[in-house]
């Protein structure tokens, strides 16, 4: 079992920068201030310090040189943490795991999943997913990985409007920057085309204002570089996307321990449990909302709330989805296991 750590509370302070077409600089890195909690010591036969700087370091520059190809964490980024040991109490509830079938919720909490996604959120992901892939990058060197995508459908009309980041020293001039929009542009098109039958409108980096040296630009081909500030929480949710006129937790799972925290678990499972209910009862529409009990086994929260929308597929179908949410409860004491092997 991991060691104990909640390291839920991370703040992205955007850095200078002075991209221009060819190649710019960073002036002053990002900063990344980690808050949380964490195992600072393990007792044995030997107490042993936990190298917890190292760990948070590793941890940020692994990431940040697997995701961006333009960023070097090296030179680009700096990064600072407070992080203490957690309360005894609560310490003492994970610890509870090795004596328990199931880990003890370390909060009250809800998680929420809801299944399938409409075509608007299809189009929407789809838009992103293209544009971060492997294979779009290597076609398109300049597109860089900070990429926002609002979907609006009006009736039978989905407009989405795309913030891209262009990456600057892989346009020589304003004319490869605009070549670049309407190729991207024509991709997306041809790629949501097989996505919806519904009419199409796609603008990108609508702010740009060439005639007065305005375009989205950028050295490490995101706007944290000088533009932009983060927060952990204002994200996606587990499926990706940002639902507001969905139901929606505000609870964030990055960075919390996939061991207990149900602010992780429970997004998780209550988008598993939709997905399969949907799925095997061929519903139009399902919504599944669980609620944990601080101190209680995670696989017994206090409310399970399912609705759904669609034909009720017989008599046996409050049975069927009881069986169905059951199931997934009873996989989440291996939830951490599968999470930490990349599986989920």
């Amino acid at each position: 079992v991991p060691l104990h750590f909640n390291i839920d509370k991370c703040v992205l302070v955007g850095g200078r920068s002075q991209p221009q077409f060819g190649g710019g600089i960073v002036l002053e890195p990002i900063l990344l201030h980690f808050v949380g909690r964490a195992t600072l010591h393990v007792y044995g036969e030997l107490e042993k310090e936990v190298p917890i700087g190292v760990l948070v370091r590793s941890a940020a520059f692994d990431w940040f040189s697997e995701n961006f190809r333009y960023l070097d964490p090296l030179r680009h980024v700096s990064i600072i943490y407070s992080i203490r040991p957690g309360s005894t109490d609560l310490r003492k509830l994970f610890e509870a795991v090795k004596d328990s079938p199931a880990p003890l919720a370390n909060d009250t909490s809800i998680g929420v999943g809801f299944a399938p996604l409409s075509e608007t959120e299809r189009v929407c992901l789809g838009a992103e997913q293209l544009l971060n892939s492997r294979e779009f990058k290597r076609r398109y060197p300049a597109v860089g990985e900070d990429i926002k995508v609002m979907a609006v459908r009006r009736n039978d009309k989905i407009r989405l409007t795309v913030a891209m980041a262009a990456v600057d020293r892989e346009l020589s001039s304003l004319d490869d920057y605009l070549s670049l929009k309407e190729s991207v542009k024509s991709e997306l098109y041809e790629h949501l085309s097989k996505l919806t039958d519904r009419e199409l409108y796609v603008e990108i980096n609508t702010a740009d204002n060439p005639q007065k040296g305005i375009y989205y630009l950028t050295v490490t081909g995101t706007s944290a570089e000088a533009g932009d500030d983060g927060q952990i929480g204002r994200g996606n949710r587990w499926n990706g996307l940002i639902t507001p006129l969905r139901y929606m937790s505000i609870e964030a799972h990055s960075g919390k321990n996939p061991v207990s925290h149900v602010g992780k678990i429970y997004q998780y499972a209550a988008q598993k449990a939709a997905e399969n209910i949907q799925k095997e009862l061929c519903l139009d529409e399902v919504y599944v909302v669980l609620v944990s009990t601080i101190g209680k086994p995670i696989t017994e929260p206090q409310m399970v709330y399912v609705e759904y929308i669609g034909e009720e597929g017989g008599s046996n179908v409050k049975s069927e989805i009881t069986s169905i949410v059951e199931e997934v409860l009873k996989s989440l004491p291996n939830f951490w296991r599968r999470y930490i092997e990349g599986k989920l």
